[in-house]
Protein backbone atom coordinates (compact mmCIF):
# COMPACT_ATOMS: atom_id res chain seq x y z
CA UNK A 1 0.00 0.00 0.00
CA UNK A 2 1.18 3.19 -0.66
CA UNK A 3 1.92 6.02 1.50
CA UNK A 4 -0.15 9.39 1.20
CA UNK A 5 2.16 11.71 0.39
CA UNK A 6 -0.32 14.73 -1.05
CA UNK A 7 -0.08 15.91 -4.46
CA UNK A 8 2.68 14.89 -6.55
CA UNK A 9 5.20 17.23 -7.92
CA UNK A 10 3.74 19.12 -11.33
CA UNK A 11 6.00 17.32 -14.12
CA UNK A 12 8.08 19.93 -15.61
CA UNK A 13 8.19 18.84 -19.65
CA UNK A 14 9.62 21.89 -22.91
CA UNK A 15 8.06 21.37 -25.95
CA UNK A 16 10.70 18.90 -28.24
CA UNK A 17 12.57 22.02 -30.99
CA UNK A 18 12.86 21.72 -34.20
CA UNK A 19 16.36 20.76 -33.91
CA UNK A 20 16.27 17.88 -31.28
CA UNK A 21 13.64 16.15 -33.83
CA UNK A 22 16.54 17.08 -36.37
CA UNK A 23 19.34 14.83 -34.49
CA UNK A 24 16.85 12.20 -33.58
CA UNK A 25 16.07 11.30 -36.81
CA UNK A 26 19.74 11.58 -37.54
CA UNK A 27 20.48 9.36 -34.85
CA UNK A 28 20.58 6.69 -36.99
CA UNK A 29 24.14 7.57 -39.01
CA UNK A 30 25.54 8.57 -35.87
CA UNK A 31 25.46 5.50 -34.23
CA UNK A 32 27.23 3.67 -37.63
CA UNK A 33 29.98 6.21 -37.11
CA UNK A 34 30.38 5.10 -33.47
CA UNK A 35 29.66 2.00 -34.33
CA UNK A 36 32.36 1.84 -37.20
CA UNK A 37 34.81 3.31 -34.11
CA UNK A 38 34.11 1.28 -31.25
CA UNK A 39 37.36 -0.51 -29.42
CA UNK A 40 34.39 -3.57 -28.22
CA UNK A 41 32.17 -5.49 -30.21
CA UNK A 42 29.02 -3.93 -32.00
CA UNK A 43 26.59 -6.75 -30.20
CA UNK A 44 23.81 -6.76 -27.83
CA UNK A 45 25.37 -8.48 -24.67
CA UNK A 46 28.70 -7.79 -22.88
CA UNK A 47 30.19 -9.91 -20.16
CA UNK A 48 31.16 -7.88 -16.73
CA UNK A 49 35.13 -9.10 -16.86
CA UNK A 50 35.51 -7.16 -19.93
CA UNK A 51 35.26 -4.17 -18.31
CA UNK A 52 37.84 -3.73 -15.90
CA UNK A 53 35.62 -1.13 -13.38
CA UNK A 54 33.10 -3.81 -12.85
CA UNK A 55 34.96 -5.64 -10.12
CA UNK A 56 35.63 -3.21 -7.63
CA UNK A 57 31.96 -2.77 -7.49
CA UNK A 58 30.92 -6.72 -7.45
CA UNK A 59 33.24 -7.23 -4.61
CA UNK A 60 31.54 -4.03 -2.19
CA UNK A 61 28.01 -5.23 -4.02
CA UNK A 62 26.71 -6.02 -0.01
CA UNK A 63 27.62 -2.00 1.38
CA UNK A 64 25.90 -0.90 -1.93
CA UNK A 65 23.01 -3.11 -1.20
CA UNK A 66 22.83 -2.07 2.02
CA UNK A 67 22.50 1.74 1.53
CA UNK A 68 19.68 0.85 -1.63
CA UNK A 69 17.93 -0.95 0.78
CA UNK A 70 17.99 1.74 3.54
CA UNK A 71 16.66 3.90 0.57
CA UNK A 72 13.79 1.67 -0.54
CA UNK A 73 11.89 1.49 3.11
CA UNK A 74 10.88 5.09 1.71
CA UNK A 75 10.26 3.20 -1.70
CA UNK A 76 6.46 5.79 -2.15
CA UNK A 77 8.67 8.84 -1.79
CA UNK A 78 10.75 7.16 -4.40
CA UNK A 79 10.27 9.06 -7.89
CA UNK A 80 8.36 6.67 -11.05
CA UNK A 81 10.67 7.32 -13.89
CA UNK A 82 8.04 8.43 -16.10
CA UNK A 83 7.63 11.30 -13.70
CA UNK A 84 10.97 12.54 -13.71
CA UNK A 85 11.15 12.27 -17.37
CA UNK A 86 8.00 12.37 -19.39
CA UNK A 87 9.62 11.02 -22.91
CA UNK A 88 9.40 7.36 -20.65
CA UNK A 89 5.85 7.47 -20.46
CA UNK A 90 5.75 5.97 -23.98
CA UNK A 91 7.50 2.62 -22.21
CA UNK A 92 6.02 2.79 -19.14
CA UNK A 93 2.17 3.44 -18.59
CA UNK A 94 2.07 3.26 -14.67
CA UNK A 95 4.67 3.82 -11.48
CA UNK A 96 6.11 0.38 -10.98
CA UNK A 97 9.22 1.85 -12.25
CA UNK A 98 10.86 3.83 -10.05
CA UNK A 99 14.24 5.51 -9.69
CA UNK A 100 16.61 6.89 -7.22
CA UNK A 101 19.09 9.31 -8.79
CA UNK A 102 22.85 9.55 -8.13
CA UNK A 103 24.08 10.96 -11.11
CA UNK A 104 22.34 11.99 -13.64
CA UNK A 105 23.53 12.45 -17.38
CA UNK A 106 26.56 14.01 -15.00
CA UNK A 107 24.93 15.99 -13.16
CA UNK A 108 25.48 14.93 -9.33
CA UNK A 109 22.06 14.88 -6.87
CA UNK A 110 24.04 15.77 -3.75
CA UNK A 111 21.04 15.33 -1.73
CA UNK A 112 21.05 11.39 -3.12
CA UNK A 113 24.49 10.79 -3.16
CA UNK A 114 24.70 11.74 1.30
CA UNK A 115 22.19 8.85 1.61
CA UNK A 116 24.40 6.59 0.15
CA UNK A 117 27.85 7.39 0.18
CA UNK A 118 29.59 4.80 -0.27
CA UNK A 119 27.59 3.87 -3.50
CA UNK A 120 28.53 7.31 -5.15
CA UNK A 121 32.31 6.69 -4.22
CA UNK A 122 32.27 3.31 -6.03
CA UNK A 123 30.49 4.70 -9.14
CA UNK A 124 32.08 7.65 -8.90
CA UNK A 125 35.83 5.79 -9.76
CA UNK A 126 33.91 4.33 -12.79
CA UNK A 127 35.50 5.97 -16.15
CA UNK A 128 33.23 7.70 -18.14
CA UNK A 129 30.02 7.24 -15.83
CA UNK A 130 27.00 9.30 -17.38
CA UNK A 131 24.12 8.15 -15.20
CA UNK A 132 24.33 5.79 -12.02
CA UNK A 133 21.09 5.19 -10.05
CA UNK A 134 18.97 2.69 -8.13
CA UNK A 135 16.47 1.22 -10.23
CA UNK A 136 13.54 -0.34 -8.47
CA UNK A 137 10.93 -2.72 -10.53
CA UNK A 138 7.58 -3.40 -8.63
CA UNK A 139 5.79 -6.71 -8.92
CA UNK A 140 4.26 -7.42 -12.12
CA UNK A 141 5.86 -4.37 -13.46
CA UNK A 142 6.14 -4.55 -17.39
CA UNK A 143 8.43 -1.78 -19.86
CA UNK A 144 7.49 -2.46 -23.36
CA UNK A 145 9.96 -3.18 -25.88
CA UNK A 146 11.51 0.06 -26.76
CA UNK A 147 15.56 0.89 -27.62
CA UNK A 148 18.27 3.92 -26.48
CA UNK A 149 19.01 6.90 -28.86
CA UNK A 150 22.81 6.55 -28.94
CA UNK A 151 25.58 4.04 -29.49
CA UNK A 152 27.99 6.47 -27.01
CA UNK A 153 26.93 4.41 -23.94
CA UNK A 154 26.44 1.14 -22.65
CA UNK A 155 24.28 0.13 -19.76
CA UNK A 156 25.10 -1.78 -16.78
CA UNK A 157 22.88 -3.50 -13.80
CA UNK A 158 24.64 -4.78 -10.89
CA UNK A 159 21.89 -6.68 -9.27
CA UNK A 160 20.89 -5.91 -5.40
CA UNK A 161 17.97 -7.48 -5.25
CA UNK A 162 16.22 -9.80 -7.26
CA UNK A 163 13.33 -12.22 -6.91
CA UNK A 164 13.43 -15.66 -5.71
CA UNK A 165 11.95 -16.59 -9.01
CA UNK A 166 14.57 -14.79 -10.99
CA UNK A 167 13.66 -16.50 -14.14
CA UNK A 168 10.36 -14.93 -14.26
CA UNK A 169 12.06 -11.64 -13.98
CA UNK A 170 13.93 -10.99 -17.14
CA UNK A 171 15.51 -8.29 -19.85
CA UNK A 172 15.50 -9.31 -23.53
CA UNK A 173 17.90 -7.74 -25.37
CA UNK A 174 17.38 -8.78 -29.10
CA UNK A 175 17.18 -12.11 -29.23
CA UNK A 176 18.91 -12.57 -25.73
CA UNK A 177 16.81 -13.32 -22.90
CA UNK A 178 18.88 -12.96 -19.31
CA UNK A 179 18.37 -12.42 -15.33
CA UNK A 180 19.80 -11.48 -12.93
CA UNK A 181 21.57 -12.57 -10.19
CA UNK A 182 22.52 -10.39 -6.51
CA UNK A 183 26.05 -9.60 -6.85
CA UNK A 184 26.80 -9.93 -10.55
CA UNK A 185 26.88 -7.28 -13.64
CA UNK A 186 24.21 -7.48 -16.50
CA UNK A 187 26.07 -5.24 -19.46
CA UNK A 188 24.18 -4.79 -22.64
CA UNK A 189 23.92 -2.23 -25.59
CA UNK A 190 20.60 -0.63 -25.40
CA UNK A 191 20.27 0.66 -28.79
CA UNK A 192 19.37 -2.98 -29.68
CA UNK A 193 15.56 -3.33 -28.71
CA UNK A 194 14.88 -4.54 -25.19
CA UNK A 195 11.95 -4.99 -22.85
CA UNK A 196 11.58 -6.06 -19.20
CA UNK A 197 9.04 -8.13 -17.43
CA UNK A 198 8.69 -8.66 -13.63
CA UNK A 199 6.07 -11.58 -13.56
CA UNK A 200 6.96 -12.48 -9.88
CA UNK A 201 5.01 -10.99 -6.92
CA UNK A 202 8.78 -9.30 -5.53
CA UNK A 203 10.60 -6.23 -6.11
CA UNK A 204 13.74 -5.29 -8.30
CA UNK A 205 16.49 -3.75 -7.66
CA UNK A 206 19.67 -3.04 -9.66
CA UNK A 207 22.33 -0.19 -9.52
CA UNK A 208 21.83 0.89 -13.63
CA UNK A 209 24.98 2.54 -14.72
CA UNK A 210 25.43 4.33 -17.96
CA UNK A 211 28.98 4.29 -19.31
CA UNK A 212 30.65 5.87 -22.15
CA UNK A 213 31.58 3.01 -24.29
CA UNK A 214 35.19 3.00 -25.19
CA UNK A 215 35.93 4.56 -28.62
CA UNK A 216 38.81 5.75 -31.12
CA UNK A 217 38.06 8.75 -33.42
CA UNK A 218 36.07 9.68 -35.27
CA UNK A 219 33.49 7.94 -32.95
CA UNK A 220 34.74 9.53 -30.41
CA UNK A 221 33.91 12.89 -31.32
CA UNK A 222 30.99 11.99 -32.64
CA UNK A 223 30.12 10.55 -28.82
CA UNK A 224 31.52 13.55 -27.23
CA UNK A 225 28.95 16.11 -28.88
CA UNK A 226 26.19 13.58 -28.91
CA UNK A 227 26.84 13.57 -24.98
CA UNK A 228 27.58 17.25 -25.14
CA UNK A 229 24.14 18.10 -26.95
CA UNK A 230 21.83 15.82 -24.63
CA UNK A 231 23.27 17.58 -21.51
CA UNK A 232 21.50 20.82 -22.34
CA UNK A 233 18.60 19.12 -23.77
CA UNK A 234 15.01 19.61 -22.77
CA UNK A 235 15.68 16.06 -22.09
CA UNK A 236 17.83 16.14 -19.24
CA UNK A 237 17.27 20.15 -17.82
CA UNK A 238 13.42 18.66 -17.53
CA UNK A 239 14.40 15.80 -15.52
CA UNK A 240 16.94 17.96 -12.90
CA UNK A 241 13.77 20.32 -12.29
CA UNK A 242 12.02 16.96 -11.48
CA UNK A 243 14.53 15.45 -9.43
CA UNK A 244 14.92 18.86 -7.35
CA UNK A 245 11.30 18.43 -6.46
CA UNK A 246 10.49 15.00 -5.51
CA UNK A 247 13.97 15.45 -3.56
CA UNK A 248 11.54 17.49 -0.74
CA UNK A 249 9.25 14.23 -0.79
CA UNK A 250 11.70 11.93 -0.44
CA UNK A 251 13.23 14.52 3.16
CA UNK A 252 9.27 14.59 4.26
CA UNK A 253 9.49 10.87 4.07
CA UNK A 254 12.23 10.41 6.12
CA UNK A 255 11.37 12.84 8.60
CA UNK A 256 8.52 10.65 9.35
CA UNK A 257 6.07 13.64 8.16
CA UNK A 258 4.19 11.04 5.45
Amino acid sequence: MELSIGPRPAVKKSAKPLHYRFAKKQRHRLNAVIASSSLIDDRPVFGASEFDWTQPLTDEWESIRDEALAIYEHRDAIPPLREISPDHRRIMRDNSWRSFFLIGYGHRQEENIARAPRTAELVSRIPGLNSAFFSILAPGARIVPHRGVTKAFITAHLGIKVPRDRESCWLRVGNERLSWREGEWTVFDDTYEHEVHNDTDETRIVLLCQVARPLKAPGSWVAAATLGYVRRSHFVQDAKNNLADWESVFARAERGEI
